[in-house]
Parts: structure tokens; C-alpha cells; sequence
């Protein structure tokens, strides 16, 4: 299988926060993967926008250390780098004063895409949308990344809405979830829409539940004071999670086209029952190799969850009957992210059953190894009697990419190219946050005002036990983390 490379126009990327970590970590690197694979135009620009005081030497030193620690040995070709590199430049720019505007206006060009990249806090969202309205940088050919957190409630979302729509129009605005980059989740909607064989067993009638898993085995070390703020709700169901059900569970959009796709995935957010406390299970991991969640959030007060279990309901005639298993959490047993469709038991089996299920599942593995896997049911090879036993029909994109190595492009080179097109399929809608944290704000709220705290859990674990309780009263359970 070979991937097609298709190039962008020429753009301009101006670069909010270049010398931040994510810049270093997932934007540049991707920027250069993008250019070694020919689908960055050799007039494109990339111009690095901060605080710092460096000219443009100092900030293509920066780029070229950053692209040797994040991009494998084998694109680092010296002439490549420097060749991007000299498509590099940086402008010191004063966020909340008048500095570097009037030379980063002279250094755009107004016949080209220009895209605004914000990788920095969202306090400063709004001043920095109104610098580039009032010194005549943006215009009707610009486009605005913005990196969440996209509020900490809906109040705040709204603000943040409000603050960008006042110089930039929606279409204008691109709300990146480096989640919907990722191939798998893409792949999730080839499977759905272009294959006959799974959209009429796609509904309530077949499936009998479906898990979602994001677990990581880090912690919030070096990051806990942000993250006591926020939590795995905030953190990561609001916004992750939630954009991996809506993609599970929405109905086929009429057309693959940004707005119906979202106007699909806002359906189903509306749909959301309301939680029950009974239904959620938040903890925090506890002292092990590593220290505590509360250690390492400098809190040893916190009631702020590392992890989060929750069972969904969406009243709607495809899912009224089939609920959404969701869990993420820090320091546990693996790294690992997947969607798993559990499909229902055969209504009568003909042949005697060893203790087991013999149900169906499909998996679809979003990291670390990019697939995704179907289980079905045959006869155990061999004399003796008819014995069944569960099989996977496996594809991993690794081996499904060829004995040429093919490494599968981060989430971001996907997306920001996408903004490069103009193309918002992929991106989040602002009414569509507005709506994740409208049904988010009570569940937070109610664990609040009832001063719940998290339970413990070990490093290493799956989680507290309670979680495991959560699907165990309903008769089934977890995939195993070492499963997947």
C-alpha cells in the first residue's frame, strides 16, 4: 500500500508560542515532515511568534534541535533541514502590547493562505484575534488553529467563542484535536460509511456495548499544578473521548463534508442522557515507584481525579439501548487507546459452548499500534468434536503499509495540512464545544457540591476496583488492558 502526497497551495504559517513545548514537540516536527515529504510548497514560510528576544538564527537553531530530538535519524537529511530551515524566520511579538505587529504585517503576504497558529495559554486568545483584526493582518484568505483547552466550563467556552468570532468568522476558525488526526479515527469513519457489511449491525439491535479506552502510563509530573485544575474530565472526556463517541455513534452525514459531520456529531452530544452519580468512578493513583497523584500536584488536599470511569446513555433509536463505557486515566497498566464494539451474543447457538463468549467484537486500536482488529468465532482446528474458539482478523497499518517502513504521519501533520486547505472536517465546531460542556458542567458540578473524593488506586493497575464494579453489576467487563 503506498500513501499519495498530495501538495498544499503556498502558505504562510505564523507560529503563536514557537518556542513553547508543543512547537517544539509536535508542530515543527511535523511542519518538516510535511516539507521532507514534498507536500510542504518550497515558497511556503513558517514565522516563529513569542515573547523571547531572538533574531533568525537563534530561532532556526532552536528548530533544527528540536527536529534532532523528535524526528527519526532516517529523515534527518542535513540539506533537507536546511533547506527548511530557511523557510524559518521568528518576530518577537508582544501578546497584550503593540510590539512586532507592524513587522509581522510587513512580513505576511496577502496572496497567499495565511494561517495563525495559536500554541499558547487561552487567556490570550482574544487579545491576540484582535491584534491581528486591528493591524490588517488577517483577512478573508487567513485561518485560525487554536489549541485546547477551549474553556474550563461553559461559561468560559462561550467567552472564548465570543472573543475569536469577534475577528475571525467560524469558517476562519480551526479547533484542533490532535485525536481526529489520528488514521485510525479516520479509518473509524471508512469503516462505518464505506464498507455494507457493518453500518446495518451499527445500532442497539446487534451491539451490545462499546468501551472506550485512552490510558497512559505517565503521570502529571512536571505538569500537576495545571492539571489539579483541570482533571481527567476536563482533561480528557470533555473533549477526546467525546469526539471518539460522536464518531462511534453518529448517524451517516448525507454528504463527507465538514459541516454535515458536524452537524452529525452535535446530534449526538445533544442526545447524552444525564449521568447518574451511581454511573461515574474517579480516582487518584497512589504512591508506588513514582510518587502520589497529590505529590506530584504539590496538593495534599486535592480531590482532583487522575482517572475517570463513566457509563453513557444516548437517547436516540440507534443507541437507546446500549451503553458507552468511558475510561481514561494516568499511570496505569499500559499505554493504550481503542474503541472496542462489543456486538451481541447469537440468539441461539447450535453448538455446545465451552465457558467463554463467543460474541463478536471489533477493535479499533488508536495507539501505539495503529489498527484494527475483528474477532469472530471458528472451529478450533483438529480431530475431537466441534470446539469454537475467538480468532482476530487483524490489520495493522504498520504491516499493512508495506515491507518499505512507511512511518504512519503524526495527527498534526494531517491536520495542519488541512488547515493549509481549507478543509474543517476534523475540527471542532463552536457550538459543538459549547454543547460537551454543557452536558459536562452538571456531572463536575454534582461531585463538587457533594464533595466527593477519588478513589485510590495503584500505579501499574487498571484502575480503582470500583471501576471494574461499574461494568461487573451490568454482567460484563473491561477489555484487559493487556489485551490490547
Amino acid at each position: 500500500m503506498v500513501s499519495r502526497t498530495i501538495p498544499v497551495d503556498t502558505f504562510d504559517l505564523v507560529l503563536f508560542g514557537a518556542t513553547g513545548d508543543l512547537a517544539r514537540r509536535k508542530i515543527l516536527p511535523s511542519l518538516y515532515r510535511r516539507f521532507v515529504a514534498g507536500q510542504m510548497p518550497e515558497d511556503a514560510r513558517v514565522i516563529g511568534a513569542a515573547r523571547s528576544e531572538m533574531d533568525d538564527a537563534a530561532f532556526r537553531k532552536l528548530v533544527a534541535e528540536a527536529l534532532e530530538e523528535f524526528v527519526s535519524k532516517a529523515k534527518r537529511d542535513k540539506d533537507t533541514i536546511k533547506a527548511f530551515l530557511a523557510q524559518c524566520s521568528y518576530i518577537p511579538i508582544d501578546a497584550m502590547g503593540d510590539g512586532g505587529w507592524k513587522e509581522l504585517k510587513a512580513s505576511v503576504r496577502d496572496d497567499v493562505v495565511k494561517a495563525f497558529y495559536f500554541s499558547v495559554a487561552p487567556s490570550i486568545f482574544g487579545p491576540l484575534a484582535e491584534k491581528l483584526r486591528s493591524f490588517g493582518i488577517a483577512c478573508e484568505n487567513s485561518r485560525l488553529v487554536v489549541e485546547k483547552p477551549f474553556g474550563v466550563d461553559l461559561e468560559t467556552a462561550r467567552k472564548l467563542n465570543t472573543d475569536l468570532a469577534a475577528s475571525f468568522d467560524e469558517t476562519q476558525i480551526y479547533r484542533i484535536d490532535h485525536f481526529l488526526g489520528k488514521e485510525t479515527v479516520q479509518n473509524l469513519m471508512a469503516v462505518r460509511f464505506a464498507n455494507v457489511l457493518f453500518e446495518p449491525l451499527w445500532n442497539e439491535r446487534y451491539i451490545d456495548h462499546v468501551q472506550i479506552t485512552v490510558a497512559e502510563t505517565v503521570g502529571v509530573g512536571g505538569r500537576g499544578s495545571y492539571y489539579d485544575k483541570s482533571g481527567a474530565m476536563r482533561d480528557m472526556v470533555q473533549n477526546h473521548l467525546m469526539q471518539l463517541l460522536c464518531l462511534t455513534a453518529m448517524e451517516p452525514p448525507s454528504q463527507f463534508e465538514p459541516d454535515r459531520l458536524r452537524d452529525e456529531k452535535l446530534k449526538v452530544i445533544r442526545a447524552l442522557d444525564p449521568v447518574s452519580p451511581k454511573d461515574v468512578v474517579r480516582g487518584q493513583y497512589k504512591a508506588g515507584e513514582n510518587p502520589s497523584y497529590v505529590k506530584d500536584a504539590e496538593n495534599p488536599d486535592s480531590r482532583t481525579e487522575s482517572f475517570i470511569a463513566m457509563k453513557i446513555g444516548i437517547s436516540n433509536w440507534r443507541w437507546k439501548h446500549t451503553p458507552f463505557y468511558l475510561r481514561t486515566g494516568k499511570r496505569m497498566t499500559k499505554r493504550m487507546s481503542e474503541i472496542v464494539i462489543q456486538f451481541k451474543e447469537t440468539p441461539h447457538s447450535i453448538f455446545e459452548r465451552d465457558e467463554g463468549s463467543t460474541a463478536n467484537s471489533l477493535t479499533i486500536r488508536l495507539q501505539p499500534d495503529e489498527g484494527i482488529d475483528l474477532s469472530v468465532t471458528i472451529k478450533e482446528p483438529g480431530p475431537g468434536g466441534m470446539r469454537l474458539v475467538n480468532v482476530p482478523l487483524d490489520m495493522s497499518f504498520a504491516d499493512a503499509l508495506g515491507p518499505d517502513g512507511q512511518e504512519i504521519p503524526d495527527a498534526y501533520e494531517r491536520l495542519i495540512m488541512d488547515v493549509i486547505r481549507g478543509n474543517q472536517t476534523l475540527f471542532m465546531r463552536g457550538d459543538e464545544v459549547e454543547a460537551a460542556w454543557a452536558w459536562t458542567d452538571p456531572i463536575i458540578g454534582g461531585w463538587v457540591e457533594r464533595g466527593d473524593k477519588p478513589q485510590a488506586y495503584a500505579q501499574g493497575s487498571s484502575g480503582p476496583e470500583e471501576a471494574l464494579m461499574l461494568m461487573h453489576r451490568d454482567g460484563r467487563r473491561w477489555r484487559d488492558l493487556e489485551e490490547g
